[in-house]
């Protein structure tokens, strides 16, 4: 007799040590579910996270370690970048790295850095590595610049709480969650070397001195732009970008696009099919982002606040946030992952980092 997908789905579970209710929140929906299943076969067998680096290559004068990335600082006139698998929700750096996730945004990011080139000028040199990227060193401007087209996320938990204004910005009444705003609305946050980021108005910025007006009004035209081409290659995916952040620099007085752009980690998407209709019936949008993360956690009583302990990440969760991550670069580059060669081993993955880099390095000079 042919198995029901729900008991088929209870005894896939069995056999791989999850709880439904995990996989609830890591592959809502009977596709999402069936997919990722896929991936872990694929992938299980190359599973070595990389949480640390420790490199020395030539010309470095110093080293910064951010809640994913390690960047290294090469004669003060380039940076290496190093996309760990750390992983960080709620400002926090989980416990335990997720196999793949760097490679995942740093080559996710190295796709849509070319396809805004045209836009304005970008930090990237090269892709040494599939977790590696070789650029510019600029000077950061010290705020993020959100744009969001869709009331969701921390622009919901506000609007939720009654607030009507976020970063100075009046949103609509009457709105429901996941609605799309009449036109996107740009919603900056302080960059903070430590801890949380906080909202802030243009106005704040702006009187703070934090950005000059001209400049700040130039990363406005930019976010607003590059949002724009992200959303329509988005929707030739099928899919909706939700929400994204990015961040700029300055390098000979002209205003750079730098870091990561456009990747689970930074961004939110939506599948376009069903939109619609989930929209109509209050239900929950099928996502492509690190929300599946951040919902783990707080259903585990975890959100970042003193006192709060992070729950355990045992290899099952650690497997199944590595293929949900797989997935996500499939569903937005249109691409089937390749993961790195030789991957084996942790030594062997630092090895090709290291002689990538010291490669590119050379032609540099």
């Amino acid at each position: 007799m042919q198995e029901t997908l729900p008991s088929l789905v209870r005894r896939r579970h069995v056999l791989l040590g999850f709880r439904i209710d995990f996989l609830r929140i890591f592959a809502p929906d009977k596709e999402n579910i069936l997919l990722q299943e896929t991936v872990l076969k694929n992938i299980s067998e190359k599973m070595e996270a990389i949480v640390k680096t420790d490199f020395h290559f030539p010309g470095q004068t110093g080293k910064y370690t951010g809640k994913v990335r390690d960047v290294y600082d090469i004669n003060g006139k380039y940076l290496v970048m190093v996309v760990t698998d750390r992983i960080s929700a709620f400002d926090v750096v989980l416990p335990e790295g997720i196999p793949f996730k760097g490679q995942v945004l740093n080559q996710i990011a190295a796709k849509f850095l070319d396809a805004a080139s045209d836009i304005l000028p970008n930090w990237k040199i090269a892709t040494p590595d599939p977790m590696v990227t070789v650029g510019h060193k600029c000077e950061p401007f010290k705020v993020e610049m959100v744009i969001r087209g869709y009331l969701s996320g921390h622009a919901w938990r506000e609007y939720k709480a009654g607030k009507r204004t976020i970063c100075g910005v009046q949103m609509p009444e009457g709105m429901v969650e996941n609605q799309k705003f009449p036109e996107p609305i740009i919603t900056p946050t302080s960059k903070a070397a430590e801890g949380h980021d906080e909202d802030i108005s243009k106005e704040e910025i702006i009187a703070k001195g934090i950005v000059s007006r001209e400049d700040y009004e130039q990363l406005e035209k930019y976010t607003r732009a590059i949002y724009q081409r992200g959303t329509e290659i988005a929707a030739k995916m099928g899919l909706i970008l939700v929400d994204t952040k990015y961040e700029f620099g300055k390098k000979d007085g002209k205003i750079y696009l730098m870091d990561e752009v456009h990747t689970p980690d930074s961004s939110r998407y939506f599948y376009a099919d069903g939109y619609e209709e989930r929209l109509a019936r209050g239900e929950k949008q099928r996502q492509l982002s690190k929300e599946f993360v951040r919902e783990w956690l707080m259903a585990n009583g975890f959100q970042g606040q003193t006192g709060q302990k992070v729950p355990e990440m045992t290899p099952e969760i650690v497997r199944s946030i590595s293929a949900r991550y797989v997935e996500l670069y499939e569903n937005i580059t249109g691409e089937k992952f390749q993961a790195a060669e030789d991957s084996a081993t942790e030594d062997e993955i630092l090895e090709r980092i290291s002689a990538g880099v010291s490669r590119c390095l050379e032609g540099l000079e």
